[in-house]
Parts: structure tokens; sequence; C-alpha cells
């Protein structure tokens, strides 16, 4: 029977006696960690349980940046594929995965679409790379396969192009960032595709957000929601470290946790366990991983853990929908906000094309937040304002009202040419939009 369905307590046994495995083995394999638990004194046959963990120093992201190689624990030979992290936090890392990783990345996908509702005889259009070392797509592509799924590759972008295929081959399941569904239902509107009426009927979201903390449709998954009603949203949490993907069942109360993967600790800012359901910092042990297993990374995003067993059957915990990354969050004006906040309030302003959020440091040693929006050309500015030269400050006055009205508090904003943000966003060697900036001087 699938670990996941067990009991709580059958769950944690069995992560515990793969913890030790894992433990074993890198005692054995990895030259990082033999160094750590020397210099730390670490017997690593005296962990034995979950709670033990915390006598274990963590993982950061900037160990794997100056010790890369040294996290290899087989030999290159048996390297068959280079990933490399986004670099979203920092210079981008290397992994090495092994023929044993790939297909636990395949068995980690396979399971997460099942979740999400696939059967083999689902069709998905993948509208994300699978080039640029990224692991993802190559990962989401092989879990479908294993799944025994149809999956037609179009990649990311292009309107025109993913409508083109949705017509002729008749996917009923899509995959791609939440936003560009947006820009799917514009493109369908203006060139008379009736969209509502078309085979897709589930979309699965990565890379940005859908849900609020209670589960809620957040703005933008309100907005697509009901702009497409027919279609089941399914949101997802995923990393390259990790080398695992947490989806939402059909009840959308959280990503699942695949218990055979992964160990998931919840810490607050002291470095101690939170309560369940309290929000703390995401700390992965990877179980299973042949070539670069991690104990104890410290991923940096910042989500809480759900324990109640879900309606669907499932009794492994679930992990909130994201609140944002520690290292990303923004005091603005006594209050603490996190970028999907912001990020949230602009995918919900129909006129806006794209964007940029910048973050620095104030004259006064605070955080400052600079809003750079570009208008849509064909938007009727009637709605803000009948004098075009008005058009700017319409704008930014709106944007702030909305600002206030969902954070109690607003960013500077500027409105600049949707060219010149495009370039920001899609910058030549980036395989994400970067919609977020930070300059301070932490």
């Amino acid at each position: 029977m699938d670990i996941e369905f067990e009991s709580a307590e059958k769950i944690k046994l069995f992560q515990e006696e793969k913890l030790r495995e894992q433990l074993a083995y890198l005692s054995a394999h990895s030259p990082y960690y033999q160094r750590l638990f020397r210099q730390n004194g670490v017997d690593v046959s005296s962990i034995r349980t979950i709670e033990d963990l915390q006598r274990l120093p963590f993982t950061e992201k900037a160990d794997l940046q100056r010790h890369n190689d040294d996290f290899l624990c087989c030999p290159k030979q048996k390297i068959i594929d280079y990933v490399t992290t986004s670099g979203t936090m920092g210079d981008p890392v290397t992994f090495g995965c092994s023929d044993k990783d790939l297909q636990r990345l395949a068995y980690n996908e396979c399971k997460s679409f099942a979740c999400a509702g696939l059967t083999a005889d689902s069709v998905l259009q993948l509208m994300t790379t699978l080039d640029k070392r990224f692991m993802a797509g190559m990962a989401y592509f092989m879990g479908l396969r294993q799944l025994g799924a149809g999956v037609i590759r179009v990649g990311n972008g292009i309107p025109e192009l993913q409508w083109d295929t949705i017509l002729r081959l008749q996917p009923d399941s899509i995959m791609c960032v939440p936003s560009f569904i947006l820009r799917l239902i514009e493109y369908a509107e203006q060139n008379g595709i009736d969209y509502r009426h078309s085979t897709i009927r589930r979309i699965i979201g990565i890379g940005e957000g859908l849900r609020n903390q209670d589960f809620s449709l957040n703005l933008l998954g309100q907005r697509i929601h009901d702009k497409w009603p027919e279609v089941q949203l399914f949101a997802t949490y995923s990393s390259t470290e990790m080398g695992a993907t947490f989806s939402e069942c059909e009840h959308a109360c959280g990503g699942h946790v695949h218990p055979e993967l992964i160990i998931i600790e919840i810490i607050g800012e002291d470095g101690r366990p939170v309560a369940d359901g309290e929000v703390g910092e995401i700390v992965a042990t990877t179980l299973g991983v042949e070539a670069m297993p991690l104990l104890r990374f410290r991923t940096g995003d910042m989500a809480a853990k759900i324990v109640e067993p879900c309606a669907c059957g499932r009794n492994s915990y679930r992990l909130t929908p994201l609140v944002g990354r520690k290292h990303n969050m923004i005091k603005l004006k006594g209050t603490t906000i996190y970028p999907p906040a912001i990020n949230d309030v602009l995918d919900n302003a129909d006129y806006v094309q794209n964007y940029v959020v910048v973050v620095r440091d104030s004259a006064a040693g605070t955080d400052e937040v600079v809003v750079r929006v570009g208008v849509k050309k064909d938007y009727p500015y009637s709605r803000l304002t009948n004098n075009i030269s008005e058009l700017e400050s319409a704008i930014i006055k709106d944007l702030k009202d909305r600002f206030r009205a969902r954070l109690r508090v607003a960013p500077l904003v500027e409105v600049l040419p949707v060219d010149l943000i495009q370039q920001i966003n899609f910058p030549a060697k980036s395989r994400k939009p970067i919609k977020f900036i930070d300059e301070r001087n932490h």
C-alpha cells in the first residue's frame, strides 16, 4: 500500500528507518558530511528519530555554493545528467543526477500528477522548458511518461503556438506558470477562441502561488477562476535541491509531501521547530538520493505544516502555500510583506502588461519598494481617465489604492515602457521570469 495512506504513526516510523539509511550513506560516501560530522562530533548511529535531527547542523545554500563538489557521493562516471538551480537566491548551484536519481524524479512526478488527478488516459500540454539544465521540465516529462499519460512538449511562452496546439491535439490538462494563463485567456479573447469550451479541464501551476494561507484562491487564482470557471486549478511547490514536488489533490488543502522521498521540518527564527500550522522556514532532508543528497537543507521558503488527514485519504502531512522567501521579506512602513503579496495585486490589475518589483535601502535605513509597471497598449484607458496625458498619474493612484486596500501600505509606483520591463523580466540566461530584484545590503 502507498505509504501516504498509512497512519501518521506508521509514516513516521517509515521515515525514521529511511533517515537512518540516509545518514549511514552520507557517513560512508559524502566528503562534505563526513567533515561536518567530524567537526561537530556527530555519531550518526545515535540519530534514530526525526526529533534527533535537531542535534545536527543545517546545510545552507552558501555551503552548496562554496563546496559544491564535496556534496557528490558517487563517482562522476555515474552522473548521467547535470542540472542547475535557478539562482534566485544567489549563484546557481550544480547538481549531478545518477540513473537512480532520475528514476526517483520520475517516481516523484508520477505520484504528484496522480495526486492532481491525472491518469494514463490524460494528455498534458507542458508549457515549460526542458533545456537550459532545468530539472523541473525534464522531471515533469519523465513523470508523465511513467504515469502513462500523453505529453505535448510545447515549451514556454508564445500564446499563438499554445492555442494552435491545444485546438489541434486537444489535451485535457496544461502545466505552466499561473500568470501565463491570463495571457492565454487574453489571446483567446482577442482572436475569437472559445477557450471555455476547449478540451482543457485542469491547470497545474508551477513557480507562482494560486492560494492564500487559508487555501482560498488568491487574487491571481480568483481572476483565472472567474475567467475560466470550467477548469480545476492545482498548485504545486518544488525545488531542484529537494528533488521533489508537492501537489495539491482535488480537495485543494495543501501540497502533499511524499514521505518516502523527503523529510520536512518547519523552523522558526531560533532554528527550532515551530508548532504544526505555524509559518516557518522549510528545511528538507532528502531520502533515496544517490548522487547529491542533502541533510537539513534550509530552503529559505516560508510555509506551515498541516498534519490533519486529508479528505482524499492521504495521511501524510501537507504544506500550505508559500508565504514567500525568508530572505525576501520586506518591512515597508512598519508592515511585513513578501513579494508574492505584491505580485498578487499587480496580477489582478487588468491594465498591467508586465512588472518588476525592486526593493532597496532608503536613506533612513529602512526598506524602500519601487514597483515598475508596463501598461497594455490596447487597454481602454477611458476607464482610468479621458485624458491620455493624465494616464500615468491615474495608473499610479489606482495601483496605490489597490495596494493599500490589500496590504495596508503602498510602495512607490513607476510606469515604464513594456519593452524595457520585458528585457528586465527575461534576461538572456534566465529560465524563469525575473519579477523581483533585491538591491538591499543585507
